[in-house]
């Protein structure tokens, strides 16, 4: 569709109506809204007030009031014939960050990448009768689905359409805003091409097999620089812009995924590590805030992946409780080496880090672990330490590094100011 015609796909907006809520719903809502400030994911007043007038339980029909609304709570809307999730309803206090990371006012263009209805809903009071709010999902069943809550809420003036990712939605461009709702691996050079001038782009974006939400503003170069994230947990898209992480077995149970790390792994050598008693060292430092200590230690080290483990490879001692739900592992040759925590009353937070190494290299991995987490603890102690930026192609990206992920449209830099 030409740029001319771009106000063509925005319908009326009118006056937003308000489906029925009933009273338990709205004493719900209420309540919502207060635990949402309380835990400070809601900061302002708009996305107070927008969170207040949405009615969530149309948009998760089939649940119970209790859980439309509570503010941890992720609906599944569809499963794939695998199981595996394909579509959900975003838990409330994840939507009420990234929108007010998002910084919506009165009047904006805001485009919608993944699509459920109740996320759209709450930009439209955002943007108000002037703005404009446009969702879009690749999956026909979602986009039916999402424009029916809409209307039943009565949210006729959003728009909802069908498309791929990847390619945006160029006709309804530029957009001041653009909302990524569904796990990405890279940014499409198309959203990048219609965000505005001032524009803000906020996007579940992968790194070295975590996610973290990122708003991304504009910078001089053409490229994209954070104003803050934090970690969180999506469906990765479908379409074009998918990306299938490498698993690597290493026994049963014990498996290193590998997203865009170039690491060269013996599996049979890892595997004889595995099998060799390990050793312990603890740094000294403080644990604390492990998912942004996560991130220094991926991206710190070129050679740093996810170690995941499952209960019964726990339960015979192979690996210990942290790998449960991923943990950074320093791999080399023949050793590998993870992070570990300890109760000490001395830390801040009641408990210290340390190392579980494997291998006949398994002292100096310790070594250089301890290392990293000492200098986490003693320079980056905090949330939103790192800066990150996004260089498209075919700007010229710095040389492969630790905190240097290549991407297939650009190149993502990590850095520690």
């Amino acid at each position: 569709m030409p740029a001319s015609q771009a106000d063509a796909v925005w319908p009326d907006a009118g006056q937003a109506a308000h489906g029925p809520g009933g009273g338990d719903a709205a004493a719900l809502r209420a309540a919502m809204v207060r635990e949402l400030r309380d835990q400070g994911a809601i900061r302002s007043e708009p996305v107070a007030a927008a969170f207040a007038a949405v009615p969530r339980h149309l948009f998760t029909p089939g649940e119970s009031l209790e859980v439309a609304y509570g503010v941890d709570n992720a609906p599944i809307v569809k499963r794939g014939d695998n199981g595996l999730t394909l579509s959900s309803v975003s838990a409330p206090h994840l939507q009420a960050i990234m929108l007010e990371a998002a910084e919506i006012k009165p009047g904006m263009r805001v485009c919608e990448v993944g699509s459920g209805g109740y996320n759209a809903a709450l930009m439209a009071e955002l943007v108000g009768e002037s703005g404009r709010v446009i969702t879009v999902d690749i999956d026909p069943e979602i986009v039916e689905r999402a424009g029916t809550f809409l209307h039943q809420a009565g949210y006729d003036h959003v728009h909802v359409a069908l498309a791929d990712a990847e390619q945006g939605v160029p006709g309804a461009a530029p957009f001041d805003r653009i909302i990524v709702t569904a796990g990405s691996w890279d940014i499409p050079p198309a959203w990048i091409e219609q965000l505005g001038d001032d524009g803000r782009i906020v996007v579940p974006l992968r790194l070295k097999g975590t996610t973290r939400w990122i708003a991304f503003d504009r910078d001089s170069s053409g490229g994209l620089v954070s104003r803050g994230y934090g970690l969180c947990v999506f469906v990765p898209f479908q379409g074009a812009g998918s990306h299938t992480e490498q698993n690597i077995t290493i026994e049963d149970g014990v498996v290193l995924r590998l997203d865009d790390e170039d690491i060269e792994v013996d599996r049979d050598a890892l595997r004889r590590a595995l099998h060799l008693p390990r050793i312990e060292r603890w740094s000294g430092a403080v644990f604390d805030m492990p998912d942004e200590q996560m991130l220094f230690l991926l991206t710190n080290d070129p050679n740093v992946a996810l170690l995941h483990a499952d209960q019964e490879a726990v339960d015979l001692d192979l690996v210990a409780r942290p790998a449960l739900k991923g943990v950074p592992v320093l791999i080399s040759g023949d050793s590998f080496a993870y992070r570990a925590a300890r109760p000490n009353d001395d830390m801040s937070s009641g408990f210290e880090s340390g190392v579980y190494a494997h291998g006949p290299s398994a002292e100096d991995l310790a070594v250089r672990y301890v290392e990293l987490l000492r200098q986490w603890a003693d320079k980056y102690h905090r949330r939103g330490a790192a800066s990150i930026q996004y260089i498209p192609k075919p700007a010229t990206p710095p040389a492969l590094s630790a905190g240097v992920l290549a991407k297939r449209h650009g190149t993502v830099v990590v850095t520690w100011p």
